[in-house]
């Protein structure tokens, strides 16, 4: 359990992860502390937004709508990996959820199920929405992830927690399925490795682990020409290996031919 940062420290923060900030209007004081508490904070939560269009989806995400006022999120992370910061305090983005996850996350253990909707997480949770339709064919660009990745390091390292403080909707509140489109399993993975770097430095990709080799590696690696002598150059000019067996099959047949009518003809003359 930490006290929510300052905005000042907050948007320090943010920037120090390398991450494009917009602030938008009077963020700092935009919140919603009067309808409840406001901290102690645990986590970062993430969400998708089911709209289209980078200024209507900051419109909606800093005023809300008929029946949910804003601010719904901290700040909105747009398809080009910008995070415009809305609000600041408490907002309207987590609702009731799990307890069970809330101490899951506290203690930064393997979440459970959430099954239960019996804790605010609106006092709990720095909140991002992130710009997608959240159909689960909307795609996610390479900065918006990346930016996702980086806000979550930044408020993770501000607080000393690790990325086991950072969940999805979907990990928080039953019946929600956000974010759709890639895994928070996935997401903590590449926080944790943004973690292991000094802040703002590109962490260095994890060695890929060695894989056993079987002939299929083998047969199915490195792709040479196909021989001249080959009837089928014109249609499969570049072989791999296995290509070749065929090849070697082939001759052998030819060959073995050649050697019955050779026999068949000394039998003849004999």
């Amino acid at each position: 359990m930490a006290p929510p940062m300052t905005p000042a420290t907050f948007l320090a923060a943010l920037k120090a992860e390398g991450v494009r900030v917009v602030e938008v209007g009077s963020w700092r004081t935009h919140n919603r502390n009067s309808k409840g508490a406001w901290g102690p904070v645990n986590g970062v939560m993430i969400h998708h937004t089911v709209t289209s269009g980078s200024a209507r989806t900051v419109e909606i995400c800093r005023n809300g709508y008929s029946g949910l006022p804003g601010p719904l999120c901290h700040g909105v992370i747009t398809k080009d990996g910008r995070v415009h910061l809305v609000g600041y305090g408490r907002a309207n983005h987590a609702g009731a959820g799990d307890g069970d996850v809330l101490a899951a996350v506290i203690a930064e253990k393997k979440l459970p199920a959430a099954n239960e909707a019996n804790t605010d997480g609106n006092a709990r949770y720095y909140g991002f929405e992130c710009e997608n339709l959240g159909d689960g064919k909307d795609p996610w660009p390479a900065a918006q992830l990346d930016a996702i990745e980086r806000v979550s390091a930044a408020i993770c390292r501000a607080h000393g927690w690790d990325a086991a403080s950072v969940i999805g909707h979907l990990e928080w509140q039953p019946g929600k399925v956000d974010p759709r489109g890639f895994t928070m399993s996935s997401m903590r993975d590449r926080i944790e490795r943004r973690l292991s770097a000094p802040p703002g430095k590109t962490p260095t990709p994890s060695p890929e682990k060695e894989k056993p080799v079987s002939y299929r590696d083998v047969w199915e690696q490195d792709a040479a020409p196909a021989p001249d002598s080959s009837p089928t150059k014109k249609t499969n000019p570049t072989w791999k290996p296995i290509s070749f067996l065929r090849e070697i099959y082939d001759l052998a047949r030819e060959t073995r031919d050649l050697v019955r009518d050779i026999r068949d003809q000394q039998k003849k003359g004999a």
